[in-house]
């Protein structure tokens, strides 16, 4: 199978394209034909060397942590009837690859009404969204600010908060990243200089210090989401004037999951995505193998929501990688 590989921590050079022996479904496992892979800012993070206090990966390795296509084969205990299916599933990596090994935990099935690049650039980001606005508990009415609203995050969020009735402020740095967050029902899209005002909710997708400016905004009684790290940090909220204000504060506890919730969050996902309710954009659509390019184009910072890599699936009746080279925007 065909494979990207993190040869070294580096830049983008450091991937690459490789040829793997197929892998084979344990227990509890299903063999996944990627036709589109999810790509990540920590992606690109963890291949520059950040993170190494703490992560456990080390070169040469295949990135890659969410992954859409057809069941190939199942392992012991799995249902036999997911081969064939349309599916997405989370992965703790290898998923640059042609196939990969899912645990049968974390996949959901694809609705037909759904198409496989959609359901890659959802399967984590939209699970994030749906637990990052339930646990606002938004009003109608509400003033919510979301920063680094042209992202692949930041965009779902203003589309749930919106149907929801909210005030949605955008924040991204560009007018080209402000625009979506227009489009997807922000009543205003500003640039972080121009940070003012008043907010219930904050939703922090940036981190480092335009986060941290952000939390300031955050209203008496207000909660403030502290989940962005592409700046390279957190926001760094005070605690003290977090109790002072009475101002909740959710760390990144509230995108990460269990199996059991992230399979209902992920099912909900592809339910709301099916109905129309629920999407990001795909700014970038490359082949697996210019992957270096995806992960130059998160370095800029230009990116307007999700990259994805697109796959010749072996064996799935779906590939995509060749029909869709060169595709750049959605």
């Amino acid at each position: 199978m065909n494979v990207v590989e993190v040869t070294g921590f580096g830049g983008p050079e450091v991937l690459a394209h490789r040829r793997a022996p197929d892998p084979e479904a344990g227990p509890g496992q299903v063999v996944v034909g990627v036709s589109v892979v999810d790509v990540m800012s920590i992606d690109a993070q963890l291949r520059a060397g950040w993170g190494r206090e703490w992560s456990p990966l080390a070169p040469p390795y295949v990135p890659g942590t969410g992954v859409a296509g057809h069941v190939l084969s199942t392992g012991e205990g799995v249902d036999p009837a997911w081969a064939g299916r349309r599916a997405a599933a989370l992965l703790t990596g290898g998923g640059y690859a042609s196939r990969a090994v899912a645990e049968v935990s974390t996949l959901v099935e694809v609705p037909g009404e759904v198409d496989l690049r959609d359901a890659a650039a959802l399967i984590q980001v939209g699970p994030a969204a749906i637990s990052l606005v339930e646990a606002a508990e938004l009003k109608p009415g509400a003033r919510v600010l979301v920063t680094g609203a042209g992202g692949a995050l930041g965009l779902p969020i203003v589309r749930l908060a919106d149907a929801l009735g909210a005030r949605v402020t955008a924040a991204a740095h560009a007018p080209a990243k402000r625009a979506p967050a227009l489009r997807y029902g922000a009543a205003e899209a500003v640039g972080y200089d121009e940070l003012d005002g008043e907010f219930a909710v904050v939703f922090d997708g940036v981190g480092g210090q335009v986060g941290t400016a952000a939390f300031h905004l955050v209203a008496l009684g207000g909660t403030f989401f502290a989940y962005g790290v592409p700046s390279g940090s957190t926001a760094q909220a005070d605690p003290e004037e977090a109790r002072r204000k009475g101002v909740r504060l959710v760390g990144m506890e509230q995108v990460r999951f269990a199996p059991e919730e992230f399979r209902r969050l992920a099912g909900r996902a592809m339910a709301e995505a099916a109905a129309g309710r629920l999407a990001t954009e795909i700014g970038l659509a490359l082949p697996l193998e210019q992957a270096a390019r995806a992960h130059a184009a998160l370095a800029s910072r230009e990116l307007i929501g999700k990259a994805v890599l697109l796959v010749t699936a072996e064996d799935t009746g779906e590939g995509t990688g060749e029909k869709a080279a060169g595709v750049t925007a959605r």
